[in-house]
């Protein structure tokens, strides 16, 4: 599937592995939580990075201290209307500081993109249709928004009270 990341589409350096594959020698692998639980002694001693691909009924503060250990993490969008890894990742950039790369998979919607990027997501696997259709404009659409969010953009709320205070150096 297409890999949206950097505000473009680029091709995916990572190797997701099933849990019953046997472990390739690779840079980058991405692994499940349920074979993460079952060898973590093992996979904690490759050289490769590793990634984690982490279901959403599963809290993201259960990773404790392996979070170190991880330079990706995949939540997923079984459906579009099932938001809880919406919460997961503003629960990892936020109060966890996780600061690898945090992808979307699933049933992840052009409509969706933006609203994801502020929760956190900074890489997106899409359907093949993105490709044909315009789905990098959705990152442009708005750019003036009223929340707080993961994206460190400065909301309207923020801009008018440096305004009201006479500093106008927040942009």
């Amino acid at each position: 599937m297409p890999l949206i990341k950097g505000g473009r589409f680029v091709a995916d350096p990572w190797h997701a592995l099933s849990d019953d594959e046997p472990i390739p020698e690779a840079p980058r692998l991405i692994v499940s939580y349920a074979r993460w639980l079952k060898e973590r002694d093992v996979l904690a001693l490759l050289p490769a990075q590793l990634g984690l691909r982490l279901p959403n009924d599963v809290s993201a503060a259960k990773l404790g201290d392996d979070l170190d250990r991880f330079a990706l993490i995949a939540l997923s969008f079984p459906r579009f209307t099932d938001g809880r890894a919406y919460s997961q990742a503003r629960l990892l950039r936020g109060r966890l500081r996780f600061t690898g790369e945090l992808r979307a998979e699933g049933d992840v919607l052009r409509d969706q993109l933006l609203f994801m990027r502020r929760c956190g997501f900074d890489a997106f696997t899409v359907s093949e249709r993105a490709l044909f259709e315009d789905w990098l404009q959705a990152f442009r659409e708005f750019d003036v928004f009223y929340q707080p969010a993961e994206d460190r953009q400065i909301s309207l709320l923020r801009r008018r009270l440096a305004a009201a205070r006479g500093d106008f150096t927040v942009a």
